[in-house]
């Protein structure tokens, strides 16, 4: 192929690329998934446009003369003769390799259906169960990371989750160890890997980059938070003396980066062989810093450095966060959501996913653009619910069943139900029962047919001001003994004297 054929090829393909991104950004997506799927479509013809311009613009500096020389080969001999012979090139390349493909710029950029994509099961593959197709994040193993970090107490993956990007709750010797550094690299790589899955027309690496210069000019000033040199002396060359305190619930013991709740036991364990060690192995560290403060303070250099690896990635995980705030909250509302479904409930949420991700998102399309297959639009002036057909449900069927009278529940959120069938249901249901649990109400089966607020107050209340009327009552009750000395309340005593068995 000569250059001037390549050009106009790569031209070619430039435009197939501008209009292929063009008809994907008409689009509508109507779920995260498909949503996805049309983004990294997008993404990959962008990548794909550079490249292609680069060999554009690399083959129309013409470092070499090769194209000059051939525009100059046409216009100066003969046309004809040019083009035989390029045409010989070809059949002569055809002839040696009969197999090779051609390829259809037109259908490599056409949308494809969901059963032939890559891009459909490359979507499925890219995000774990928990992650809902990137709605969520997954960080359940980063979780079991930070447990195993010395010194830190045992918590929920809920509260991990509103704690997880603030790094003030580590003293400064936690941090210098192998365990700390590995569990910010993996949470860290976790962020960027979850930005750039979810968000691939948004320029993660560009993101990710910024966010490198602003950390380095902000080491540069000493103006990252908790490793200023103010905070390490000078001739320090060692692990940094504490600065952030360990909580105060726990007994933090320096040489074995080990807490203790009972002090007792943290006063036992000085005389243990793993403290000893610990001990000894921190005085042979010392003496070898000694020697490095002679030869000039070489490992004070490098605790800096290291210092500064461990800082950027706590300053990437923080600022990664702050820009995805949105899935941080709504991952905590879909655990605490998950923590109050029973197991029925969950399995259906499962099937109702699987049902929805193995759903072909091109029948519809399909559907819309076979104009000789599509039926009358339905005549539904009345707005009637659909059947299992799809068709609007008879009148008087509506009227039977009340579809027509509203129902609403001011401890739903003044959500509306539609006919009693529905509103007697959502008495059981989550919405109800999370606005009760709001409320202060645990014991939800006795407030039924109940939708104020201001009612389930008062009738929690009457049965909370009963329950402690009943208590006191019980406590205060005169009892009596008789001669055999059977003790019984004083009522039940004089009942049986008056009728003569005492």
């Amino acid at each position: 192929m000569g250059i001037l054929d390549e050009q106009r090829s790569l031209c070619e393909d430039l435009e197939r690329l501008e209009q292929a991104c063009a008809d994907r950004i008409l689009e509508e997506p109507k779920s995260t998934r498909e949503r996805l799927t049309r983004d990294h479509q997008i993404a990959k013809f962008v990548d794909r446009f550079q490249q292609q311009s680069a060999r554009l613009l690399e083959t129309q500096a013409d470092r070499d003369g090769a194209r000059q020389k051939e525009v100059d080969s046409l216009s100066s001999k003969d046309p004809f003769e040019e083009f035989y012979r390029q045409l010989g090139q070809i059949k002569d390349f055809h002839r040696r390799y009969p197999n090779e493909p051609v390829e259809n710029l037109e259908r490599a950029y056409k949308r494809r259906q969901a059963t032939d994509g890559e891009y459909v099961s490359e979507i499925d593959t890219m995000f774990t169960g928990e992650e809902a197709h990137g709605k969520f994040f997954d960080l359940t193993k980063n979780h079991e990371d930070y447990l195993n970090l010395p010194g830190v107490k045992r918590i929920t993956y809920l509260s991990y989750l509103s704690l997880f990007d603030k790094f003030d709750k580590f003293a400064c010797n936690q941090k210098m160890n192998d365990k700390y550094f590995k569990y910010v690299s993996a949470l860290a790589e976790y962020l960027e890997s979850f930005l750039s899955r979810t968000r691939p027309l948004e320029n993660p690496e560009g993101i990710v980059e910024q966010t490198g210069e602003d950390f380095e000019k902000a080491w540069v000033e000493d103006n990252v938070a908790g490793w200023g040199k103010s905070e390490k002396g000078s001739d320090d060359i060692g692990p940094r003396e504490e600065v952030m305190r360990v909580p105060e619930a726990e007994l933090y013991c320096d040489v074995c980066l080990k807490g203790f709740k009972n002090n007792n036991v943290f006063e036992h364990h000085f005389n243990g062989k793993q403290h000893k060690k610990a001990v000894a192995k921190r005085a042979e560290g010392s003496v070898e810093n000694g020697e490095a403060r002679k030869a000039g303070g070489s490992s004070g250099a490098a605790s800096r450095l290291k210092d500064k690896a461990i800082a950027e990635r706590e300053w990437r995980i923080v600022k990664l966060t702050e820009i995805m705030s949105k899935e941080r909250d709504e991952t905590m509302t879909n655990v605490e959501r998950k923590q109050s479904l029973t197991e029925r409930e969950r399995q259906m949420e499962l099937d109702a996913l699987y049902e929805e991700n193995s759903a072909n998102p091109n029948l519809e399309a399909e559907a819309h653009t076979d104009d000789e297959n599509d039926e009358e639009k339905i005549y539904n002036p009345l707005k009637l619910p659909l059947a299992w057909d799809g068709k609007p449900i008879p009148y008087w069927l509506y009227k039977l069943h009340g579809l027509g009278v509203e129902f609403s529940c001011e401890i739903c959120g003044n959500f509306v139900y539609m006919g009693r069938r529905a509103f007697d249901k959502h008495f059981n249901e989550y919405r109800h029962t999370y606005g009760l649990r709001c409320l202060g109400i645990t014991n939800t089966t006795l407030f039924r047919e109940i939708t104020k607020i201001d009612e389930a107050q008062r009738l929690w209340e009457k049965l909370e001001n009963d329950k402690k009327k009943t208590k006191m009552a019980n406590e205060t009750v005169e009892e009596m003994e008789d001669g055999q000395g059977n003790v019984m309340p004083r009522k039940v005593y004089e009942d049986l004297q008056k009728q003569g068995l005492l």
